[in-house]
């Protein structure tokens, strides 16, 4: 092809100063515009013959020999191009002549020393590629030199775990349909045609397992017969158990059914690991030729309910069919089945019970009876893989590609949903999680559904930490993205592709936080109120947890530089128990401190001490009980915080009988007698750089 003028002037040479980079891209350029004197001026100017540029590691012979410039090629050779050179696949300029078909290019590269039998990483061979791509007298030129006809393709151990490679030069060109190779390979080269490759598929079942237009089916079928009449064994199967009859079926090629029918070495009514014969896949595809082929032929029609699928197909004269041979419809029974989910119950059964064809190990009904939940991306439906419940998102398969990377990401990660598995077919993607029950909106709002809100909020703020984790902010941090199972435990996941890389953007991460102060509200508000309307006030000013969770919000909208990691082991989520804990332990943390008071007075502290007549709220007699023990001297306690703490301590540490009497479970009395000392305690401390360490509930020593 003549380069466009455009192109020519991008190959001009510059007269400034040229990276060895440019240089290469440069002449890589002009190699694949067949460009001569170019090529020949970037050598003189200091190009490097053996440079990779580009996509791939291809270099200026390899582009070469893929343009077909055999003067090119003899050029690059002459000025020192290394034949032996690979590109990142490891293919070199002697595989791509195969490709191209020009047998004096392969010639050319042979004399200076390649192994003929050489491959790439994935195992291809130049006579491999021939045969693929069907060049035929490259195929005939390299077995003249000594090409291994027989060689089957070389795997890593890796792939050879998964049974993959293995496969022949003649499986090739079977695969891609290239009738006049298989002739050549079979009859002027004595390829074995009943070899198998890894996955146990012989030549037969690679000619008969792609599908394509009218050409590559006659193809198909004239490959077919030429391997029967050359004793190919007709019982190999493929990968999912499909026989050769099967695949035959599925092609729709009454005349390859007839031939392996005629073979006698068939089991007619072997089944692939569905359990679908090859009359099962004619009456479900309503070909009648074959159909009736195979009924001649002795096919059993007991096998599978024949007669329902040729109703559902609206097929009259293939159930009369079927009926003269004995098929009978046969009423379906199901064995009783109950489904685990409680919320999906119903939609599952019905499931259960309607025919569906499968995607994979997938069966699902795209209706809104099965759409479990709308999203911008799609809807989410309900399904079985493999018999498992689940839910699942469709999306093409560009995108899907991109959403299962990432749901794959949050394998390890405890609270953000997990990929249970995925399946493709026409071009899309189906994505397969394990079924919730209901998400947050939902159960919130559900009156008979209790929830402990302080483990909800655990829990959701555990599965913000592990996205922050992975390098995103989640942007959406709505109800309506965690979801509830069976179980209780809650899942955040992002349907709707809002999430963005964080990459140090402190903007993103902020504004989570500040989504979850509103989602704190929410929840603790009991999702009777939308999302965008809570507010502080919403939050009940006699709960036990106000203080904590006011101070919670607070910290998230400022942006606390805690961050959620710190905020994460906040007061609010502490049990009465830590709280109480906590608040004696400090005592002992102060008590030998020349400055005790110092303690509480942070130098940006922002709020006093709310309670500065305490010992006016202690009952009088547990206060004078306190003040005046049985053992030991007379003490006055003050009106400070520190005393407070010390009185405590002291009550708890010594207990007597009289007072445990009087009030009962020490923790329940101070914690509802001073509801807001834990997190005047906690802040005093936290903000007060020298005695910060004292807020740390990892040990409490007491």
């Amino acid at each position: 092809m003549e380069p466009t003028a455009h192109n020519q002037q991008e190959a001009s040479i510059p007269s400034s100063m040229e990276t060895a980079e440019d240089l290469a891209l440069k002449l890589n350029f002009a190699v694949r515009n067949g460009n001569r004197e170019d090529v020949l001026e970037l050598l003189e100017k200091g190009a490097d013959v053996n440079s990779k540029a580009g996509e791939g590691g291809w270099t200026p012979l390899q582009s070469a020999v893929q343009a077909n410039e055999e003067d090119l090629v003899r050029l690059l050779l002459d000025k020192g191009a290394c034949p032996h050179a690979r590109k990142d696949n490891g293919g070199t300029a002697f595989t791509e002549a195969a490709i191209a078909g020009n047998v004096n290019i392969l010639e050319l590269l042979l004399d200076r020393g390649l192994n003929i039998n050489d491959h790439d990483d994935n195992g291809f061979t130049a006579f491999m590629e021939a045969a693929w791509y069907g060049r035929k007298e490259a195929l005939k030129f390299l077995y003249s030199k000594g090409a291994n006809v027989n060689l089957r393709r070389a795997a890593s151990e890796e792939k050879a775990k998964l049974h993959k490679g293995g496969a022949t030069a003649l499986m090739d060109a079977c695969r891609e349909r290239h009738f006049s190779a298989v002739e050549t390979l079979v009859q002027e080269m004595g390829a074995d045609v009943n070899i198998c490759d890894n996955r146990g598929r012989n030549a037969l079942i690679h000619a008969l397992k792609k599908g394509g237009a009218k050409e590559r089916y006659e193809s198909a079928v004239s490959i077919g017969h030429f391997l029967l009449d050359h004793g190919v064994d007709v019982n190999s199967k493929d990968e999912c158990g499909k026989s050769a009859l099967i695949l035959a079926v599925e092609m729709r090629s009454p005349d390859l059914v007839k031939a392996l029918l005629e073979k006698g070495e068939i089991d007619i009514d072997d089944a692939d690991e569905k359990g679908n014969t090859a009359l099962m896949v004619a009456v479900e595809e309503n070909d009648y030729n074959i159909a009736n082929l195979l009924c001649e032929e002795g096919a059993r029609t007991d096998v599978g309910n024949l007669i329902a699928v040729a109703n559902r197909n609206r097929a009259c004269d293939m159930a009369r069919l079927l009926r003269r041979y004995n098929a009978m419809l046969v009423p379906e029974t199901l064995k009783d089945w109950e489904p685990n989910s409680k919320c999906w119950r119903d939609q599952l059964k019905k499931l259960y019970k309607m025919y569906r064809p499968m995607i994979g190990k997938l069966k699902i009904f795209q209706h809104t009876q099965q759409r479990i939940q709308n999203t911008s991306q799609g809807s989410i439906y309900l399904g079985f893989h493999g018999g498992t419940e689940v839910a699942v998102k469709i999306s093409h398969s560009t995108e899907g590609d991109k959403e299962k990377t990432f749901f794959e990401q949050c394998g390890n990660c405890e609270h953000l949903l997990k990929l249970f598995q995925f399946e493709e077919k026409g071009g899309y993607m189906y994505l397969c999680f394990p079924l919730w029950e209901k998400n947050l909106e939902e159960h919130l709002q559900e009156p008979e559904d209790q929830m402990d809100y302080k483990d909800t909020l655990r829990m959701i703020f555990q599965a913000v930490r592990e996205l922050h984790s992975l390098g995103f902010a989640h942007q959406d941090l709505h109800p309506s993205n965690f979801f509830i199972d069976l179980g209780g435990k809650i899942y955040l996941a992002d349907f709707d592709n809002k999430r963005k890389l964080i990459e140090g953007n402190k903007e993103l991460v902020n504004s989570d936080l500040e989504a979850l102060s509103r989602l704190v509200l929410y929840v603790l508000k009991g999702g009777r109120k939308p999302l965008q309307q809570v507010s502080t006030e919403d939050l009940a000013a006699n709960s036990p947890d106000y203080r904590e969770a006011l101070d919670l919000v607070g910290s998230l909208v400022s942006h606390d530089e805690r961050g959620l990691e710190g905020l994460s082991k906040h007061p609010y989520f502490w049990s009465k128990q830590t709280r109480f804990k906590f608040l004696k332990s400090i005592w002992n943390k102060i008590k030998d401190l020349p400055k005790r008071k110092a303690v509480f007075q942070a130098p940006n502290a922002t709020e006093s001490f709310p309670y500065p007549l305490w010992t006016e709220k202690i009952d009088e007699d547990v206060l004078y009980i306190m003040e005046h023990p049985r053992k030991g001297r007379t003490f006055c306690y003050g009106n400070d915080v520190t005393d407070l703490l010390r009185f405590i301590r002291n009550l708890d540490e010594h207990p007597d009988i009289r007072i445990s009497n009087k009030i009962g479970d020490h923790a329940e009395y101070f914690l509802k007698l001073f509801p807001a000392l834990t997190i005047y305690v906690y802040n005093s401390l936290r903000q007060n750089p020298e005695y910060s360490c004292f807020a740390d509930i990892q040990d409490l020593s007491l």
